[in-house]
């Protein structure tokens, strides 16, 4: 099934990139969505969706999109995100520019040529009268808390869902989630001198770092994930210290650790404590302690949920190939769905530069996304 021409994509796709919206919550003073939710709003409400724009607050917004169904067909969410990172470093970040089959702007390649794959396929579902419904979501924040999702769960339900992000159009069932935990070692504050009351908090930490170090390499040793690998552990950042002259009282180190399907909160959580026992036991005068501060957990749907092979099948017949099933490293929002109940996979255009100063879209893949996801929603939904 071909897009109607009338929908110009490349067009879509320019507009978009032209769009400030950097996210705030990462770059203060960032545009936000609020102009691009406008922009995406009117768009699809031309071309016949019903439309609803969901205010979130300080220049956020999500905007949802219905192609309506007959009734009695499946449900189908087309998932991306309207948000970009910053622009630091880049020459003309929102002055879209094309060459040799790539188009050049700050969220070109992340993510909206999978936004504009999405709205043409929504609106060409449109033009059709089938039994499900089709809901194109385009949501605020995913590069930094996610709220425009964690707002969509909370109102809208579909049966399964795929979430645009650059996957080459290869088709991502699983990724890896994240933990951000603190550890504080606690010492004694004292005169640089008194080393008979000081006690030196950020050597204590020392020995967590040592021990961290290990966890992570053993990490490395346990049976791997067949699309993800291993888990990893890092320390990221560290603070700690009064002034130069006086034993440190308090030492706080940030941990991230990234997790596989089936490792949970509770696990992770239970091996950092069981490292600071473990030092605690070998060091009488260690106080340390651990606290969770976010949680983002890691997605996966099985390769022959009946979505996976549909796409997978709808791609076979665009790219005349059959697509790489994958797992990616990174988050997304296909978790948060996913934990809501609405089985998603992740996938999207070809390109290069996310969060980078030179990042671009491959213009033909964006078309093929388009086609295979229309294809794939007019069946789902028929």
């Amino acid at each position: 099934m071909a897009l109607t021409q009338a929908f110009q994509l490349e067009t879509l796709l320019e507009r978009l990139v032209a769009i400030d919206s950097v996210n705030p919550g990462l770059v203060p003073g960032g545009a936000g969505e609020k102009a691009i939710a406008a922009f995406v709003a009117e768009w699809l409400e031309r071309a016949g969706l019903e439309v609803e724009v969901e205010d979130l607050g300080h220049r956020r917004a999500n905007v949802i999109g219905r192609a309506p169904g007959s009734g009695g067909g499946r449900t189908l969410m087309l998932n991306a995100h309207l948000d970009t990172v910053g622009v630091a470093g880049m020459e003309r970040p929102h002055q879209p520019e094309v060459r040799e089959g790539r188009l050049y702007g700050r969220g070109a390649c992340d993510t909206k040529g999978a936004l504009a794959a999405f709205m043409a396929a929504a609106a060409e579902i449109r033009q059709h009268r089938l039994r499900g419904d089709l809901v194109l979501a385009a949501v605020a924040d995913e590069e930094f808390e996610s709220a425009g999702t964690e707002a969509l769960v909370r109102r809208c339900r579909t049966d399964a869902a795929i979430v645009g992000e650059p996957t080459n159009l290869r088709i991502t069932t699983a990724h890896k989630g994240f933990i951000w935990l603190d550890i504080e070692t606690s010492g004694v504050a004292a005169h640089g001198s008194d080393f008979t009351t000081g006690i030196d908090a950020i050597t204590k930490m020392g020995k967590v770092l040592v021990g961290l170090e290990t966890l992570d390499a053993s990490l490395r040793r346990t049976q791997p994930h067949p699309l993800l690998g291993w888990g990893s552990l890092h320390a990221s950042l560290i603070e700690g210290g009064q002034e130069l002259s006086s034993y440190p009282e308090r030492c706080v180190l940030r941990v991230e650790r990234r997790t596989l399907p089936g490792e949970s909160q509770k696990l992770v959580e239970d091996e950092i404590q069981s490292l600071l026992n473990g030092v605690a036991r070998s060091d009488p005068s260690f106080s340390g302690s651990l606290r969770t501060t976010f949680v983002r957990h890691p997605m996966q749907i099985a390769s022959d949920h009946p979505l996976v092979e549909l796409l997978c099948r709808r791609a076979s017949s665009t790219l005349e190939r059959k697509p790489e099933l994958i797992g990616s490293a990174f988050w997304t929002d296909a978790a948060l769905l996913n934990d809501a109940g609405i089985p998603s996979v992740v996938f999207g255009p070809t390109g290069e530069g996310l969060h980078g100063v030179v990042e671009w879209v491959d213009i033909e893949s964006v078309r093929q996304c388009s086609e295979i996801v229309l294809a794939a929603g007019l069946e789902f939904c028929a």
